[in-house]
């Protein structure tokens, strides 16, 4: 038998072993299936008697080869053993090349909240009590009760200043009166929905002083009667 003859089956072999070692341990079976043609093709150059040992010992040898010396991939993310930097990532896992889960995107940003302004003024021209009275009538209480809503989110931090206003109907001394009752008035009822009556620093009547509009006209006298509730925070 030539050197050639004697030397090529071991080429071949070596070849193909080499190349097992490049794949996965779970594809032993193509390993196995190489192996078993090129274990025919080994055999058949001594004889045909040895082809079909050939295939045997060619597939086994380079099946076992590929088992032993193959990359494995333990976790199922499809990235080898000898990549994966993250061996024990759960089934079913997104992952990145080196085997490691995606970082989880970062939550939106929380926008903060605008800063309350340190004084604000709450005008309530919705309130007309009865007729020359300081006595709140049942619609009065219900524009009231909105009010105090939103006092029950201040109060007690907050410092509250109560000012009743009239319009110019009537005797400047009768109106500044009738604005401080007025004003007492829907005080007390705040009071009785639960606002603390400590937040209440001041409460005072202004009368006809401070017009907002012209008293001259209806629309303008409607807005100066009014009550202005100013929070310091």
């Amino acid at each position: 038998m030539s050197i050639v003859s004697k030397a090529l089956p071991l080429v071949l072999l070596t070849s193909v072993l080499t190349g097992c070692a490049g794949l996965q341990k779970t594809d032993w079976p193509k390993c196995a299936a190489v192996g078993g043609v090129t274990g025919a093709a080994l055999g058949s150059i001594q004889n045909s008697t040895f082809a079909g040992w050939g295939v045997l010992v060619g597939g086994g040898v380079a099946a076992a080869y590929c088992w032993v010396h193959g990359d494995g991939d333990e976790d199922g993310d499809g990235v080898p053993d000898s990549r994966d930097k993250c061996p024990h990532t759960p089934h079913g896992t997104p992952v990145d090349a080196t085997g490691c889960p995606f970082p989880a995107p970062a939550p939106p940003p929380v926008a903060e909240p605008a800063p309350l302004p340190k004084q604000e003024v709450i005008v309530i021209r919705d309130v007309h009590f009865e007729f020359d009275s300081a006595r709140l009538t049942g619609p009065d209480k219900g524009e009231l009760d909105k009010v105090a809503t939103k006092l029950r989110t201040e109060a007690p931090s907050t410092q509250l200043t109560v000012t009743g206003h009239t319009d110019s109907v009537g005797k400047p001394a009768y109106n500044q009166k009738l604005s401080q009752r007025r004003a007492h008035s829907v005080v007390d009822y705040l009071v009785s929905v639960g606002i603390p009556r400590a937040s209440f620093v001041s409460v005072s009547g202004a009368g006809e002083t401070q017009p907002v509009a012209d008293n001259k006209t209806a629309d303008g006298r409607a807005q100066n009667r009014r009550v202005e509730i100013r929070l310091d925070r």
